[in-house]
């Protein structure tokens, strides 16, 4: 067997099935320096074209894991549960299915991304809140964890670093959407949390990586069987992002509609159906409740009761941010200087959404990146996003916008009316949040 990095890519190729020990060496070469960024693009390329057979997914996913710490946890008196969402716009779940879930006896060590494109970073989203350290070291992470039940934080070098160089040439070589190398990527990092569950938000829809939900049933089946492979229990549940997940868009206005709903103020009622929906499986995949209907019950409790803005409250304060009762917590997050609705050029019911261009409307404002390692303005966004079948008039906006300027306002507001397509009153919403479910 050649373990020669060359020989590996050759091998792959020309269509042949790689060793168990062909992949270890080749991301174990990753890791260690020895694989140029050349040669992870051209094994990236060789895996689009010619595929991974289950097995070669499985042990790729394993070396991904393996190429740094895998953290343990055998002192926590519940199991340690994680979600990850394909992303979306409006998407807070995070905040919110997180405390939930800790408030119900689960441990939360969140590992998340920041916002790419027109999809927004869940770590941006909470460094709204000034002081708030996203990049603690691993003991500490663990202790936060241990302590709070929950922590969201970012990738260190130490969890999954071969995913981190692999990512970076996938992200210029037009092969991030390939499924083995989304897969391998997503469970390599959670199974380096050492999790005992996992569930999986698959978006589809115009603002989703996959627009047919037919694609995010193909994705669910691979991706749950891979982590059955790797005695990872893991459900998948496939979700509608045809439109905004909720009102707002925009790093610092989902954090203050995100503590609206825990607070009970107000909850979308798409919103809420994925998060109850989310936080249920977690429960239900982490044998913390004995059924799903048994789940949903301990989610609202924990909801009605307080004790999940309460974990939320002590998660903030405990990661450095804003150490103040939860009803003052949206006082702490920044606020844009020009705040303006923007309205239909016609009168009727919104008939369907570009919410891709949603997206890309909060990147023209300056609160999402157009390339890695760009600034952001948490402040700007949009508010206030009307839905599929909400009438809209001169009197109705379509939405509000958050600018930092009369400019950016002014190519944000034109980017939002091509969003929305009016049509005749009388159109149905919609409600069908999700679409699907994997087991």
């Amino acid at each position: 067997m050649k373990l020669i990095p060359e020989e590996i890519i050759r091998s792959k190729r020309d269509g042949q099935q790689l060793e168990t020990e062909q992949i270890a060496a080749f991301v174990r070469g990753i890791t260690e320096g020895t694989v140029g960024d050349e040669q992870i693009a051209a094994m990236a390329m060789a895996i689009w074209f010619q595929g991974l057979e289950p097995r070669e997914l499985r042990d790729l996913t394993l070396a991904i894991r393996d190429s740094g710490t895998v953290l343990q946890w055998p002192d926590l008196p519940g199991p340690v549960l994680d979600k990850h969402s394909t992303g979306g716009v409006g998407d807070m779940v995070s905040f919110l299915v997180g405390p939930i879930v800790a408030a119900c006896g689960g441990f939360v060590p969140m590992i998340s991304g920041r916002g790419l494109g027109h999809t927004g970073g869940t770590l941006d989203k909470l460094e709204s809140f000034p002081g708030i350290n996203v990049l603690p070291g691993l003991d500490q992470f663990q202790d936060w964890v241990r302590k709070l039940g929950i922590a969201i934080v970012g990738q260190t070098d130490q969890l999954a670093p071969a995913d981190r160089r692999i990512y970076a040439v996938r992200d210029s070589t037009s092969t991030v959407a390939n499924r083995s190398l989304i897969i391998s990527s997503i469970l390599g990092k959670k199974l380096s949390e050492g999790l005992d569950g996992l569930v999986m938000d698959i978006k589809v829809g115009s603002g989703a990586f996959m627009s047919a939900a037919s694609d995010g049933q193909q994705l669910a089946e691979e991706l749950c069987g891979v982590a059955a492979s790797a005695q990872l229990p893991t459900v998948a549940v496939i979700s509608d992002m045809d439109q905004p997940l909720a009102c707002t868009a925009g790093n610092a206005l989902e954090m203050r509609e995100a503590i609206d709903y825990l607070a009970g103020d107000f909850r979308h009622p798409r919103l809420h159906a994925v998060s109850v929906r989310i936080a249920s499986e977690m429960l239900w995949v982490g044998k913390l409740a004995d059924s799903l209907e048994d789940a949903e019950k301990k989610v609202l409790a924990a909801l009605e009761s307080g004790a999940a803005a309460e974990r939320f409250e002590k998660m903030v304060a405990g990661q450095g941010g804003p150490s103040v009762p939860f009803e003052r917590l949206a006082q702490h997050l920044p606020e844009a200087p020009l705040v303006k609705p923007v309205y239909p050029g016609e009168t009727g019911a919104i008939s369907s959404v570009d919410t891709r261009a949603l997206g890309l409307a909060v990147v023209v404002l300056g609160g999402g990146r157009k390339r890695a390692g760009q600034g952001i303005d948490h402040a700007v966004g949009l508010a206030e996003l009307v839905s599929v079948g909400d009438e809209v008039s001169s009197e109705r906006p379509l939405a509000v916008i958050h600018a930092n300027s009369q400019s950016a306002w002014d190519e944000a507001s034109q980017v939002v009316r091509a969003a929305y397509q009016v049509g005749q009153a009388g159109q149905q919403p919609g409600d069908n949040v999700i679409l699907g479910r994997h087991p």
